[in-house]
């Protein structure tokens, strides 16, 4: 049990918490020490309880006088609480301390002791009242005549300012190496701050404090300064600078994987397409923080990592994943080059080898050189998957290990508009340079597979290609009644994905093949039609929408025309 409750009897809570609260109101008054700004931030919780407690006595007994014979100590305890900064500057504490002493203000005093007290009660409101209190509170305020001066707000300013000044001697003395370390000052400023989290006028100390680097290996801001921050912030009562925010996160763990999941959440959510993903990843501040603070995009993508492994086959993670990896990588363009760390910092569980070729954009290097681009790629993960096999003999690669393998998928998965690339090519490839590009295709939706897997599927992908290369293949209509029954058999295959190969490979004959719009659009949509994949073309159709766009596509552009009228008629259909 703690302190209070061991004081608490049936005879009346409230007459056996009054010494103790006056013992603690005698003790934060004499004292201003960060053990002191510790105990008030400590114990306000309590105290509201006590003014509730206090506030239901007072309208229970019928007189001013008759409560001070049951509370004699009330008024000491009011008086005293209601000239501590610390307790008065939490909106809460001082709402309830106005609360107290309206009740115990007598419209009709019938004795010297209401006639004293009342006189006490208005000079007290006159300090506890802002402008920022409820119209009901000012009203009765200038109904009892109390001016409604701004007394509070300006002893909150002057301790915002001393807090400052402290935190500003404590980084010069941090400057100074002869001097003693500051790490109880910065401390003892966060603690001082719990209680003034949600004031206005705090907010330059609170961003001061979170951006101050600890002087040493002990030092930092003080935990339950950082969780009150989390809470006030998370129930948006607390509106933070960009800049906060982000050093927020670089405090506080926990609150860094809240914004994390919460943002994955809502962005993969049921329903979700690659557009809604782009738009929730692009207003989020997360890719900016990740790029201007290594630390933070590493606990990030060791998220991200995680989160992949349960949902290796789930075409919106992968979508959210590109997204996210693409508005990161634009915000470190942004940055100066000296102000951010290298790639290799950033990923340093990656294949180097495949770092800079993934990253690269498509849009950074000319068309005609794509196709020798990926063709290293693809030799580059065929040649890591073959040696670590080799290592591991007979044993299974696992996805949920640390492997190379998965290192190089994980980063193909972020970059995967290589893939796309892939796919738009192997519509122009001939039979004999295919085979790298399909690999590539296969290895993306399937990396778990061993070699002789990864073979027989490749073998089907093949197959697919070859149906599709007929079918679109100019001058080879009109199409007899049987000639889809071979592909729609490989849509409807198992391991589900093979059917998402071929279906990335139809669409994309669909948009980049040479047949006229009209002759596209008709096999694709009695394709669909009969094999019941028509959500998840319209997916891919999204997602190449947007690669177009950032490979400089215009609106106007015959293949983007192509995208988007398929993607019209898909979804009428």
């Amino acid at each position: 049990m703690t302190e209070l409750q061991l004081q608490r009897t049936a005879e009346g809570p409230n007459v056996q918490e009054m010494p103790f609260w006056l013992e603690k109101a005698t003790l934060w008054d004499q004292s201003d020490s960060s053990h002191t700004r510790k105990d008030i931030s400590l114990n306000l919780r309590s105290l509201r309880d006590f003014f509730h407690q206090v506030l239901t006595e007072i309208n229970n007994v019928s007189s001013t006088t008759e409560t001070m014979k049951r509370l004699p100590l009330l008024g000491q305890v009011l008086g005293r609480l209601c000239w501590n900064p610390y307790v008065t500057a939490d909106g809460a504490s001082r709402g309830l301390l106005l609360q107290c002493l309206l009740a115990l203000y007598s419209e009709h005093p019938s004795n010297a002791v209401e006639r004293k007290a009342n006189e006490w009660i208005r000079k007290v409101l006159c300090r506890l009242t802002t402008e920022e209190d409820d119209g009901a509170t000012l009203a009765m305020m200038k109904h009892l005549g109390v001016p409604t001066r701004e007394y509070y707000v300006k002893v909150l300013n002057k301790m915002v300012t001393m807090i400052q000044e402290s935190i500003w001697k404590s980084r010069c003395s941090h400057s100074n190496r002869n001097q003693k370390c500051s790490c109880g000052s910065i401390q003892a400023a966060s603690e001082a701050f719990m209680s003034l989290i949600t004031c206005a006028e705090a907010s330059p100390v609170i961003g001061t404090l979170l951006q101050q680097p600890a002087p040493c290996i002990r030092g930092g801001l003080s935990e339950n300064f950082i969780d009150a921050l989390h809470s006030a912030y998370s129930r948006c009562d607390l509106p933070l600078e960009e800049e906060v925010v982000i050093s927020l996160w670089c405090h506080s763990l926990p609150f860094l994987e809240e914004a994390v999941l919460s943002l994955l959440d809502s962005a993969t959510a049921a329903g979700s397409t690659p557009d809604k993903i782009k738009e929730q990843v692009t207003k989020s501040l997360l890719p900016k923080a990740c790029a201007q603070h290594c630390s933070i995009f590493l606990v990030v993508n060791d998220i991200f990592r995680t989160v992949l492994k349960r949902a290796e086959r789930n075409e919106c993670v992968k979508d959210f994943l590109q997204t996210f990896t693409k508005c990161f990588l634009r915000e470190l363009t942004l940055l100066q080059p000296q102000t951010s760390a290298s790639l290799k910092a950033f990923f340093p569980q990656s294949p180097s080898s495949l770092l800079l070729y993934l990253l690269t954009m498509p849009s950074e290097m000319p068309r005609e050189s794509w196709k020798n681009h990926l063709m290293w790629v693809s030799s580059t993960l065929q040649r890591l998957t073959e040696e670590e096999e080799e290592e591991e003999g007979s044993d299974a690669i696992n996805i949920r290990g640390h492997s190379r393998v998965f290192e190089a998928w994980f980063l193909l998965a972020q970059c995967a508009h290589w893939v796309q690339v892939a796919v738009q090519l192997l519509v122009t490839s001939g039979p004999e340079d295919c085979g790298s590009l399909l690999w590539l295709l296969t290895f993306y939706h399937r990396p778990t597979n061993r070699w002789h897997h990864r073979a027989a599927q490749l073998v089907q992908a093949k197959a697919a290609w070859d149906q599709l290369y007929s079918i679109f293949s100019v001058g080879a209509h009109p199409l007899p009644a049987d000639r889809l029954q071979p592909l729609l058999s490989l849509l409807s295959s198992r391991p589900q994905q093979l059917s998402l190969i071929t279906l990335h490979l139809l669409v994309s004959f669909a948009v980049f093949g040479q047949l006229p719009l009209s002759t596209s659009t008709e096999i694709t949509l009695k394709v669909l039609d009969q094999s019941g994949l028509r959500e998840e073309a319209a997916h891919f159709l999204s997602s190449l929408r947007l690669q177009l766009n950032d490979q400089g596509c215009s609106a106007n552009d015959s293949v983007s025309l192509r995208v988007e009228d398929l993607h019209s008629k898909i979804k009428q259909m």
